[in-house]
């Protein structure tokens, strides 16, 4: 102790490493794990495993992995609405899905300007309820992550409001993955994975969620980001890759240095806090599911004090 794991690179970071705590294998068997949401009223997190088109339960008070839906409609990224309400994108299906409190399954976007959809791959939800998604072509290439197809759409990011209106907020972009708000909502971070390195970019938010003054925020050079959570100070936990000393977790300050990093053997994808006090990270890694609790929670578990720590 402390798990030597858990690496410090900035002492920015020194403050939200606990050093009791270690991380921990959850379970695995997957072949791509995604999407990680948390549940707490009934203790238990989905991910989703794209190639066997299945969402799976992670049970925090039996520690038993199952199989929740299959098929799923190849389904990639989740998130809850601020009615907890299971929110998916669906790689294989090309759209956005809500399940209702009853199971029903709604369908919240399919297509854009009369065209499908790419393969929706990331979600969040704004303080409005609108629900924000990225739309790159990653699930058409195959049948394994997807379903083999053609792009009709460039890689885009939308934005659906309440009343259902479906608007493109940002076009053409190099691979949109994952993205995230800042805590106070007025900014937006957004992954670019197919640039050449790949980057994380922001946005400034504003009326009805236009976004204006992009800038590159972080420059991954050799790293591989994915998907990102923010924590109650901020700061962006991303699912990272790239090999040795690059795979795990990689968090970075509101001004994009580099504070910490979390070794784990194999590439993480996305990740989200939950647990009772949202102090426990959940990262979904290639064919496993990791935790490690942290001094810090995420965004939705703390009220945003109007400044960062």
């Amino acid at each position: 102790m402390p798990d030597p794991a858990v690496r410090v690179l900035d002492p920015r970071f020194e403050r939200y490493r606990l050093p009791h705590a270690r991380l921990e294998r959850l379970g695995g068997g997957m072949r791509w794990a995604e999407g990680p949401v948390w549940f707490g009223d009934s203790q238990f997190l989905l991910l989703t495993d794209l190639p066997e088109d299945r969402i799976l339960r992670w049970d925090a008070v039996t520690g038993a992995l199952t199989t929740f839906r299959q098929p799923a409609g190849k389904a990639n990224g989740l998130t809850r609405d601020r009615q907890g309400r299971l929110i998916a994108c669906e790689h294989g299906a090309r759209r956005v899905t809500r399940t209702e409190y009853d199971g029903r399954i709604t369908v919240l976007a399919d297509a854009f300007a009369g065209e499908r959809l790419n393969s929706p791959n990331d979600v969040v939800v704004a303080a409005d309820d609108a629900v924000w998604f990225t739309d790159p072509p990653f699930g058409l290439a195959s049948d394994y992550m997807g379903r083999r197809g053609a792009a009709a759409l460039t890689a885009n990011v939308y934005r659906r409001d309440v009343a259902g209106r479906l608007v493109c907020m940002a076009e053409d972009l190099e691979g949109p993955n994952g993205l995230a708000f800042s805590p106070d909502g007025t900014t937006l971070y957004l992954v670019e994975s197919r640039a050449r390195p790949c980057r994380i970019v922001a946005y400034a938010v504003g009326v009805d969620g236009a976004l204006s003054d992009r800038r590159v925020l972080i420059d991954a050079g050799e790293g591989r980001p994915d998907g990102l959570r923010i924590d109650a100070d901020g700061n962006l936990w991303c699912g990272w890759g790239g090999g040795a000393g690059l795979d795990g977790v990689r968090i970075f300050a509101p001004d994009g240095t580099a504070i910490g990093h979390i070794d784990l053997p194999e590439r993480c994808a996305n990740l989200c806090f939950g647990g009772p006090q949202g102090n426990r990270l959940f990262m979904a890694a290639t064919g496993s599911l990791y935790a490690l609790y942290v001094n810090t929670m995420g965004a939705q578990w703390a009220p945003f004090e109007g400044e960062y720590q």
